[in-house]
């Protein structure tokens, strides 16, 4: 399997595998702030997480997934992260379906978990593109994405399916490996920043 699976560590959060064992966190994770019920965003529900961590893994086992839980550094669950839509053939993976409960949301947990994620993608990996997709309304995403110097690639116009009838268009950004040095070093110095 490229990328095998791995466990990412920092000072502020912890990237690990998936597991049925996650299962009850997260279900209390997704309920702080009720983010299943954000409309252009696909969170899985309290009741749903087995079988949203059952697709991840599943997907996993197909070779187009990557999946891993999200920890605080005491060992809490608080959301889910993956490699996916990986191209193994031309060395490009997607960091997509995250979420984190409301609670670790606009701390350094995020942007730590994106440099880890990108760390290994690019340093360890190999990769020569790593791709971030999100609903063209999702704009605390989209700023997020951009935070991280990932570039705009594109409008994928009515791409998908959403909940209740709606049509998704799609804000595709990556950030290809020559770039990397200096998202690198930029996330770095946002993490030595003190919290406001």
């Amino acid at each position: 399997m490229w990328p095998a699976p791995v466990t990412l560590t920092g000072e502020h959060v912890i990237l690990t595998p998936l597991s049925h064992d996650h299962a009850a966190a997260l279900r209390m994770a997704c309920a702080d702030g009720d983010l299943y019920r954000l409309w252009y965003t696909a969170i899985p529900t309290p009741e749903g997480m087995v079988a949203e961590i059952d697709r991840r893994l599943g997907l996993q086992t197909a070779g187009s997934m990557l999946p891993f839980c999200v920890m605080t550094p005491d060992g809490t669950p608080v959301g889910m992260t993956t490699y996916m839509n990986i191209d193994a053939a031309n060395r490009r993976v997607e960091i997509g379906s995250t979420w984190y409960r409301r609670s670790v949301q606009r701390g350094p947990l995020n942007t730590e978990a994106k440099r880890l994620l990108l760390s290994h993608a690019f340093d360890t990996v190999n990769c020569i593109a790593v791709e971030f997709r999100t609903h063209f309304m999702n704009q605390q995403s989209r700023r997020a994405i951009e935070r991280l110097g990932a570039k705009l690639d594109g409008i994928l116009r009515s791409h998908q399916r959403g909940p209740g009838d709606t049509i998704r268009d799609t804000a595709v950004y990556s950030i290809i490996a020559s770039e990397w040095p200096a998202v690198h070093a930029n996330l770095t110095w946002r993490l030595e920043q003190p919290r406001r």
